[in-house]
């Protein structure tokens, strides 16, 4: 009886336009933010930090930028991983390159490297979509293999394009602990969470899901979808590209071309899938999903296999992973398209109408 919505009137169009409309979301977020900030860097160990939190941060940004393209724009994307590889070597190149550039500018402009990179592989979306699109981005990802292990001027005449940055400072404060690379990618992630959140609710995102719906009834009632389709494309390869450079600086520290294979872009296409296409709650579902699953099954399969008399050795939870990653696929394409996010969704409502029947 406590997720009501009795009493909880609206007296102005800023109440009645809030991302959480009820007071319970307000201050659950507000708990679970503060719990984030406060909590978690006294009690969390430097393992939770550096296995399970960065990464989960890190991938829910990049998740974020997946979703813009591909669940509210409807644009198939197989090149992710090249926007992350971009904007992971553009900052490097700016922050190398340039005396005393800031470690924050230098993830903004390796977002904007990975913009243009972004947009200019977007544009064969003005003329095929679905299967052909999504081999026309995946032509990005072989094309930035190609471009960061054979041009040395983007790894610094690195011969093997392996890259590495060290004395990170944000304000004076370096980031070299667990606590402080947790709170720094926790601070963007905040910060461009909310952003494209207010995003998607503004004429720009209605445009992009006209586009998703029928692009052919959106551009009758006035919509540009060269516009459209170009400005999702912008906006989430800036994302994923401050993503990418958040996982080369402060996950990684050194990394190579191979670090954004393919293998990333269908990671974070997955992660998309199993949270909820068209949700930004569905993104961190996801992300927390693709990095938890196989820590846990690490965990657990040795476990159960001892309990039943068999030893299952590390080749096969590999395997196990694969399979249980491409079972949940199929399943949540079959049963809820709309992933991790709808199953909330549907919790939620039925606790505000329980625990009446209608």
């Amino acid at each position: 009886m406590f997720y009501r919505e009795n009493g909880q009137f609206k007296t102005s169009y800023a109440a009645d336009q809030q991302i959480f409309p009820i007071a319970q979301d307000r201050i659950a977020i507000g708990l679970i933010l503060a719990f984030s900030v406060v909590a978690v860097p006294m009690l969390a160990s430097d393992y939770l930090f550096r296995a399970i939190l960065i990464p989960f941060l890190i991938f829910s940004l990049a998740a974020v930028g997946v979703n813009i393209l591909v669940g509210y724009c409807g644009q198939i994307s197989l090149g992710s991983g090249a926007f992350m590889a971009v904007g992971a070597y553009g900052a490097y190149n700016f922050f190398v390159r340039v005396p005393n550039m800031p470690l924050i500018p230098a993830l903004i402009l390796g977002g904007v490297c990975s913009t243009f990179f972004g947009i200019l592989f977007g544009l064969p979306s003005l003329r095929v979509k679905g299967l052909y699109l999504a081999v026309a981005t995946l032509a990005a990802q072989f094309f930035s293999d190609w471009m960061f292990l054979r041009i040395k001027w983007f790894t610094n005449d690195s011969p093997s394009g392996s890259v590495s940055v060290s004395n990170l400072q944000v304000f004076g404060f370096e980031i070299e602990s667990p606590v402080s690379k947790y709170l720094l990618c926790l601070g963007i992630l905040m910060v461009i969470g909310l952003l494209a959140k207010n995003l998607v609710r503004s004429a720009i995102g209605r445009e992009w899901m006209a586009i998703r719906d029928m692009d052919v009834a959106a551009s009758v009632i006035g919509i540009r979808p060269m516009y459209a389709k170009l400005s999702a494309f912008a906006v989430s390869s800036f994302i994923i590209g401050v993503a990418g450079a958040l996982w080369g600086f402060v996950y990684l520290g050194a990394w190579e071309p191979a670090a954004f294979s393919v293998d990333q872009s269908f990671k974070m296409l997955f992660m998309v899938i199993i949270g909820g296409m068209g949700s930004i709650m569905g993104s961190f579902f996801g992300a927390a999903f693709i990095v938890v699953l196989p820590i846990a099954l690490n965990q657990l399969l040795p476990v159960l296999g001892s309990a039943i008399g068999l030893e299952i050795s590390t080749a096969g939870i590999s395997h196990a992973e694969l399979m249980v990653f491409g079972a949940l696929i199929v399943w949540f394409l079959i049963v809820e398209p709309h992933g991790l996010a709808k199953l909330w969704s549907i919790g939620k409502q039925k606790l505000r109408l329980w625990p009446f029947p209608h």
